[in-house]
């Protein structure tokens, strides 16, 4: 069976149309590579992106990340031979393939099926998938996408561009806060109010990621536009990193790295886990199912909170990517 078990703090967006920047990709610092054949690519590009990305993966030295190709959607004309010649030519550098606006299982059930019969003829290991969820029928069906092919798909992805699109959010944003998405406070004693701002995406992101930890899946945050902004996009990891998110796109190198920072538990998060975890241990010698520690109490469910961030932290070092 094919590695799930990866780090996707950062995942670096590549247009594979672009050799200068397919040649750079390995030696990034991101967790894994992307090469595009969708977004990224103008149609009268997309054969020779195709040619492009199997060079690089089979010509690159590709150890130091997973790399993933995104293929065309399977509404186009391009994603069957997308899978085909890729998977059939490379298919034995490829972590996963990246299939984009997933609606129903039935998608993936698709991609599934033509992969086993190539990995069959060639002899290749399981290719994983990552499924972009990004219009409003996939986010309907989400849980139903997350269960759908358990034993190939690895990570769920929010697309928050065509997402807003498909859904007609008003923003033309790619991510990132809205000045008209926000509440109003009660009038203080002067009879003012103020406006405070909100995540317009709050919702999609939560749904997703319980659909991905429900089914064991890796719930990763897609792009943010603006590249110059840099404590947008952390604001924006951040707050998906707080509701379980495991990592985020980076459309520039410049963003691999605040990727990497907020996905990687600190040195005092994990220090207090270990006391956590000591405390409760001592606790449980003495009989006690719970104990104060600092001022708070602790129990069994702060035990399992200290150990998902220590073993995320171990799976990080194991990899050698500490941030």
């Amino acid at each position: 069976m094919a590695e799930k078990n990866r780090l996707h703090r950062s995942e670096l967006a590549v247009p594979a149309s672009n050799l200068r920047m397919l040649e750079k990709a390995p030696t990034t610092g991101a967790d894994m590579v992307f090469l595009d054949l969708e977004d990224s690519v103008a149609p009268d590009d997309k054969e020779q992106a195709r040619k492009n990305a199997i060079m690089a993966l089979r010509e690159f030295d590709w150890s130091r990340c997973s790399v993933s190709v995104r293929v065309n959607g399977l509404d186009t004309p391009y994603c069957y031979r997308d899978i085909i010649e890729v998977a059939e030519q490379a298919g034995d550098r490829l972590a996963t393939l990246l299939v984009p606006k997933v609606g129903a299982p039935s998608d993936l059930i698709f991609v599934a099926t033509l992969l086993e019969q190539i990995e069959m003829a060639k002899g290749w290991p399981r290719i994983n998938l990552h499924a972009l969820i990004e219009t409003a029928k996939g986010m309907a069906n989400v849980e139903r996408i997350a269960e759908s092919v358990p034993e190939r798909l690895e990570a769920l992805v929010f697309g928050v561009a065509d997402y807003a699109a498909s859904t007609q959010a008003r923003t033309t944003g790619m991510g990132g806060a809205n000045p008209e998405y926000g509440v109003l406070s009660h009038p203080d004693e002067a009879g003012a109010r103020h406006f405070y701002w909100a995540n317009q995406w709050h919702f999609p992101m939560s749904r997703m990621i319980v659909a991905c930890r429900a089914n064991g899946l890796r719930p990763i945050d897609g792009p943010f536009g603006d590249i110059q902004d840099t404590e947008g996009y952390l604001a924006v990891a951040r707050a998906f990193a707080a509701l379980g998110g495991e990592g985020k796109w980076a459309i520039h190198p410049s963003q691999i790295e605040l990727a990497n920072e907020v996905f990687t538990p600190t040195e005092a998060e994990v220090a207090q886990a270990l006391r956590i975890l000591k405390a409760m241990e001592e606790a449980a010698a003495e009989g006690r199912g719970a104990v104060a520690l600092d001022g708070k109490l602790l129990d069994a469910a702060s035990i399992r909170q200290a150990e998902v961030l220590v073993a995320k932290m171990e799976h990080i070092s194991a990899r050698g990517g500490a941030a």
